[in-house]
């Protein structure tokens, strides 16, 4: 099992262009299926999570092929509407594949899926809605077998009780070419929605209000192929400067996604760095210790604080004067990195969905396992702000969302390797 090996005590300085998003790329890749032709999606990120999706698209009859960073997926031929349960349990994600394959085929057999352990994260939002839309739904020994018996959903109003990224893009697809039209109340806001939305109008898909609280969809009879660039990962650029601001160091993030980060942007001005954006370009100066954060960071939909950039914070801020509070309100098990971060010294309180965090001078290197996806990352950022050598294992989990996190890591001036 590979393992990193970080070093500590080096500043970060350098530029970065900033990855493809992995929470666009899946459920643009899914999309495909509905396009009954070829797509070519650039600035695809090269991570085990796109390659999953790609094995899924093969699965069912597609022709996917990715090279450098372009998936270019055909969907002429789709001759299985079966995805096997190993197949579902390499990602969280794959349940979006239930929603393209309904609007494909018009049935589809897929399981509970799997990805990184952060506590209940039930589909019944995303059977609900397919019911709503007319498709009769039998699960039978963690197997989800789904069929509309007209040969095609049909368009509904649908009241989402929380504004689930994952129900909100299984609707749009399955909605794209349904019968009817469909309004979703309470949508997702998130920006890779609003990217998914981007694809399928450039397919021919009738879409508006993507971004905002109502979404329309009125269903069109057949979709198109195109070429389409996913946006850039908001996520990964949180977490570079994080671990750029905690190494007290340097970094210009290029191909950025300005306005969408500025929910995380705006709480790290607090601690602070100096950051200067213009279009697609963030500079961030740290050149002091962090200053811990004033406000309570609550983690909430977007426009909220982003629950997937609470733990690079939060391990930036364990080396930071003073003390900061977190409140997670996303999902029930995302303080798991807190035990390692601790191990290496870190002052941290968890008392239910909050976090005390005390900062410390300095941190040390131990032996740790990476939790999940960025629970992971953050046991690297603390790894780069500690003293002596840290080895972190399990980390398939850092794999998942960023390309060849070493390389880039490197590539700024820090100590890491993959052994």
């Amino acid at each position: 099992m590979q393992k990193f090996i970080v070093k500590g005590g080096r500043r970060l300085r350098g530029e970065l262009a900033l990855q493809g998003s992995k929470n666009s790329a899946l459920p643009i890749m899914a999309a495909t299926l509905l396009c009954g032709g070829e797509c070519r999606l650039n600035n695809c990120p090269r991570l085990t999570d796109i390659y999953s999706a790609s094995r899924i698209l093969n699965c069912v009859g597609c022709r996917c092929t990715f090279s450098e960073n372009t998936a270019v997926v055909d969907s002429s031929v789709v001759n299985e509407t079966v995805i096997s349960e190993e197949l579902m349990r390499e990602m969280r994600s794959s349940i979006i594949f239930m929603g393209a394959m309904l609007g494909r085929t018009g049935e589809c057999t897929v399981s509970v899926p799997g990805g990184c352990e952060l506590g209940p994260r039930p589909i019944d939002m995303h059977l609900a809605a397919m019911r709503k839309m007319g498709v009769d739904i039998r699960e039978s020994y963690g197997r989800i077998i789904c069929r509309a018996p007209s040969g095609k959903a049909h368009g509904a109003r649908i009241s989402l009780a929380f504004p689930s990224v994952g129900a909100t893009e299984n609707i749009i697809l399955c909605a794209v070419t349904a019968e009817g039209e469909t309004v979703i109340n309470n949508a997702a806001r998130e920006p890779e929605i609003r990217d998914l939305c981007g694809f399928l109008r450039a397919c021919g898909a009738n879409i508006k209000g993507d971004g905002e609280s109502k979404i329309i969809i009125k269903g069109a009879g057949k979709l198109h192929g195109c070429e389409y660039t996913i946006m850039a990962d908001r996520i990964v650029g949180a977490t570079y400067l994080s671990m750029t601001a905690a190494s007290r160091g340097e970094i210009i993030l290029t191909n950025a996604c300005v306005p969408e980060m500025e929910p995380f942007l705006s709480v790290l001005e607090q601690t602070g760095c100096s950051v200067y954006t213009n279009e697609n370009k963030i500079y961030l100066r740290s050149g002091a210790r962090l200053k811990a954060v004033k406000d309570r960071i609550r983690t909430m939909p977007h426009p909220g604080f982003p629950t997937d950039a609470q733990a690079v914070l939060m391990a930036a801020l364990t080396v930071s004067d003073g003390t900061s509070v977190f409140e997670e309100n996303i999902f029930d098990c995302r303080y798991r990195h807190t035990d390692a971060l601790v191990k290496m010294g870190a002052d941290i309180q968890v008392l239910g969905k909050v976090a005390i965090i005390k900062g410390t001078p300095r941190l040390h290197g131990a032996a740790v396992e990476a939790t999940d996806l960025r629970g992971g990352a953050a046991m690297v950022l603390a790894a780069l702000a500690a003293e002596g050598t840290t080895e972190i294992d399990r980390i398939s989990h850092i794999d998942r969302g960023y390309e060849k996190m070493e390389e880039t890591v490197r590539k700024l001036g820090g100590d890491m390797q993959r052994g």
